[in-house]
């Protein structure tokens, strides 16, 4: 999900990832509005910023199941090729200094 952000006369002016001051209204990303908003306002392709958007929310998916599937024993950590290893061990540092803004697989599924 985006949150969009509008001027007075009602057309978006930006996007965010996150809900913001006057940026609190939710919008799909394959909403026809978001794409011509992308189409107008990018110079690349829309699809491309569409995916680019919604990276980080993805990647925390993916960390959050690799740690289910290593507390499920159905993978080890060291199955994993040396650098996947390596980039894990960094961000899980780095998110547990953020802070505990986890999107957890377990609260999916």
């Amino acid at each position: 999900m985006l949150y969009v952000k509008r001027d007075d006369a009602g057309n978006i002016v930006a996007l965010h990832t996150r809900p913001g001051t006057g940026a609190e209204e939710q919008k799909s990303l394959t909403d026809a509005e978001i794409l011509e908003f992308l189409k107008k306002n990018t110079e690349t392709d829309p699809g491309g910023q569409l995916l680019s958007l919604t990276d980080t929310g993805i990647i925390r998916v993916l960390e959050d199941l690799i740690d289910l599937l290593i507390r499920k024993n159905i993978i080890l950590f060291t199955d994993l090729p040396e650098e996947a290893q390596k980039k894990i061990r960094e961000r899980k540092i780095l998110r547990e200094k953020i802070g505990p803004d986890h999107l957890m697989v377990d609260d999916i599924l």
